[in-house]
């Protein structure tokens, strides 16, 4: 089953999915799911030591256990060119080149894979591989070693530290967040499969196909015309599908190994090291304001995780540059590398966890001032112009978003001293902060088919990663060419498709979008070239002067129309093609683009147990165009969700003692489920932002969660007048106080 190839159902609507009846009916094929001939399993073998070499690895016992193939190690895999050398290593930028070191860098680190008829006989048969070390000690505290560490400066400095010391108010605070694990539905996974030596077939869970068949292509010397990547169907991936991760090139090695398909499925805790994580970080806040409550300057610095063998930094500090007009800045970041795998993009990487620490100082400073932080936010906001840039935003309705968000949560109630408000043994308190994201797009490309009968198959590369895509991109063309939507299907997700770019970042839709508004109009320009030949009233047209129907194209507010059947008789047609591809033109070069969200909470303290329970969370979010609903709602209050996990609960936690992730499973590893939500309420300001692309849609994905940790944290202290700068903020933590 092809992605959203479902029976065409007359009664679809707008905000419907259009790949729901895939999902729910289990039509639809996740990355682990395909089915080939002669499929062999890997199972990856990890290091148990976070630090050393391999002296020896015995495959004896292994070998002779039933099913077994191959097992795959440093010594006999088969070798990656781009791998082959450190030189060729550094250049790959890969980061870590598995089965291409005796160096252990992290605990889980992958040494052998086995391969095997079945799974259970694979990971039976990975259970009897030994590995000896000559183990060496293992960092992993970045709480005691990113004090060694020095920063850099990073970015451009605006004015002077010293042109606001002597700010009548003054705040310096540091902040501190534990690193967190994605932890999607569905597990990383690859099927490889070589058909020959230079071809190459990969079903394989990752944002971007193209992105993976130009990597694959460079990594292992191949044509990228010759490497089919599909992911049609995702089931989540907050980032760590925004990469090649070591469980992709381990399946294609083994399947060149044992010349046979080869299925690689991570395990749940193999999650936690192989696929990157939000990294521990460091921050620390020096925020000062005048007597009026103007902000005066901001000092922003930022530490965070890194692996001993690749380079990642955040970018923490890159939200101080977005929303305020601070005069004066400075930001400064650092890495911490540690015995642990790379870090990578979370979901809003970098702000996410830059907004924590900005949000919560400027609460606190408005505390100290005695000050509404809603009415300083207000009397701060850079909301015309880019501090950064000096250019025009582009449109720009944060405060808007503020002040709508502010009157559906109550805002008014709140009272500026905290600890006044109660219900039975619960404390009660509001918090608020803000998001903005960068709104950007890339070059995109889309093609449409459409027969005789007006069916309409919409086509890209890009994948869905469940932001709904798929559905905006039908919606999109419904509302152009007038086609009713039961007869429009999407098909995505293959790299054999119209190029596109990764999903993520919150540049999909705003990228594809333009595309789908492109192929739209053309189909409307050829349908009119066409009916042209029978008709002639329909000379000198242009699309906007016609609507599609189910059945023919049609002059607007005219009953004159020229059937399909007869365009494609008469014309001699079997099918009508179009593609477009758009890309970002001279107009985005004249303004600053940004997506903003304003987060509203309320929050229940129980003074006996500790407990925080969210009483209600509003999220009033900028994001252009609103193209679908329904799924746009969905993309902010998972986002939402993500935020309440890293203020209550989520954190990697680390056996100091053995450098070992421990908590590594869904019972041991906490989030946000439905329990710890209210219902989450957004809104939407849906001004069309139409300099950005055709479509007016700027991405919103990221904007969800930014923020809104802060708004939770913020909404603590109000309730228990107890200030909590470390997250998660757990239980004991508050009672403690």
């Amino acid at each position: 089953m092809a992605f959203f190839d479902n029976d065409l159902n007359s009664n679809l609507e707008k905000e419907g999915r259009a790949e729901a009846l895939a999902k729910v009916t289990g039509g639809g094929k996740y990355s682990a799911e395909y089915k080939t001939e002669n499929i062999t399993y890997a199972v990856i073998v990890g290091s148990t030591v976070a630090s050393g070499k391999i002296t020896g690895i015995d495959v004896a016992d292994a070998m002779l256990a039933d099913g077994v193939l191959e097992i795959m190690t440093h010594h006999n895999k088969p070798t990656v060119a781009s791998l082959a050398s450190e030189e060729k290593i550094k250049e790959s930028r890969i980061g870590l080149p598995v089965l291409h070191t005796d160096s252990i860098y992290f605990k889980g680190q992958p040494v052998a894979v086995v391969i095997a008829k079945t799974l259970e006989e694979a990971q039976y048969a990975a259970s009897l591989v030994k590995t000896l070390y000559q183990q060496t000690k293992a960092n992993v505290d970045f709480k005691n070693t990113h004090s060694l560490v020095p920063l850099k400066n990073e970015g451009k400095e605006r004015g002077n530290i010293e042109n606001w010391k002597n700010s009548a108010f003054n705040l310096e605070e540091e902040y501190h967040i534990e690193g967190e694990v994605h932890h999607p539905m569905e597990m990383h996974a690859t099927i490889a499969i070589w058909n020959g030596d230079d071809k190459l077939i990969l079903y394989d869970k990752n944002q971007g196909v193209n992105g993976v068949q130009n990597t694959v292509g460079k990594l292992f010397g191949l044509q990228t015309k010759n490497i089919e990547v599909i992911t049609e169907f995702m089931g989540g991936g907050f980032g760590s599908g925004l990469r090649v991760w070591p469980n992709t090139i381990l399946a294609i090695m083994a399947a060149k190994k044992v010349n046979r398909p080869v299925k690689l499925m991570l395990t749940r805790n193999q999650m936690s090291c192989l696929v990157g994580y939000r990294p521990e970080s460091w921050q620390k806040v020096k925020l000062g304001a005048d007597a009026s409550g103007k902000f005066t300057g901001l000092l922003h610095d930022s530490k965070n995780t890194t692996s001993l063998y690749e380079n990642f930094l955040e970018n923490i500090t890159r939200i101080s540059r977005l929303a305020y007009g601070f005069e004066n800045l400075k930001t400064q970041m650092a890495t911490v590398p540690l015995n642990l795998s790379t870090p990578t993009w979370m979901r809003g990487p970098g702000e996410c966890t830059g907004a924590f620490a900005l949000e919560s100082a400027i609460d606190e400073l408005c505390f100290t001032m005695n000050k509404d932080p809603l009415a300083i936010r207000l009397q701060n906001l850079s909301d015309v112009k880019d501090p950064e840039t000096g250019k025009d935003w582009s449109t720009n309705f944060i405060r808007e978003c503020m002040e709508k968000g502010a009157e559906k949560i109550g805002w008014n109630e709140r009272n500026l001293k905290p600890r006044q408000k109660k219900d039975g043994d619960w404390l009660i308190g509001y918090g608020m902060g803000i998001g903005m994201w960068t709104a950007g797009r890339g070059k995109a490309s889309a093609a449409l088919e459409m027969d005789i009968d007006g069916n309409i198959v919409v086509k890209t590369a890009m994948t869905d990663i469940g932001t709904g895509t798929g559905t905006s991109m039908r919606n999109i063309v419904h509302e152009i060419t007038g086609v009713p939507l039961n007869k429009i299907k999407i098909d995505l997700g293959k790299s054999t498709l119209p190029q596109a770019p990764s999903q993520g970042g919150s540049r999909g839709l705003s990228s594809i979008s333009a595309s789908s508004n492109a192929i739209a109009e053309t189909l409307k320009s050829e349908l009119i070239a066409y009916a042209a030949k029978i008709n002639p009233e329909f000379k000198n047209l242009i699309p906007s002067n016609i609507i599609l129907t189910d059945s023919a194209v049609q002059i607007k507010n005219t009953s004159t129309s020229v059937s399909f059947q007869k365009i494609f008789s008469e014309n001699k047609l079997t099918v009508i093609e179009v593609e477009e591809t758009t890309e970002p033109g001279a107009l985005q070069k004249n303004f600053a683009f940004a997506s903003g969200a304003a987060h509203f909470c309320r929050v229940k303290v129980n003074e006996l147990t500790g407990k925080v329970k969210i009483d209600r969370f509003v999220s009033f979010v900028d994001g252009g165009k609103i193209v679908s609903e329904k799924p746009a709602k969905n993309q902010v209050i998972g986002a939402v969700v993500g935020g309440t996990g890293m203020a209550l609960m989520e954190e990697m936690r680390i056996d100091k003692r053995i450098g070992a992730l421990v908590a590594e499973d869904l019972a041991g590893y906490h989030f946000a489920v439905n329990a710890d939500v209210p219902i989450i309420e957004v809104d939407f300001i849906n001004k069309p932002d139409f300099n950005l692309n055709a479509s007016g849609a700027k991405g919103l994905g990221e904007v969800g969660i930014i923020g809104s940790a802060a708004a939770i944290a913020n909404a603590i202290f109000n309730a228990t007048g107890k200030r909590f700068r470390n997250l998660p903020i757990t239980p004991d933590k508050i009672l403690k106080g």
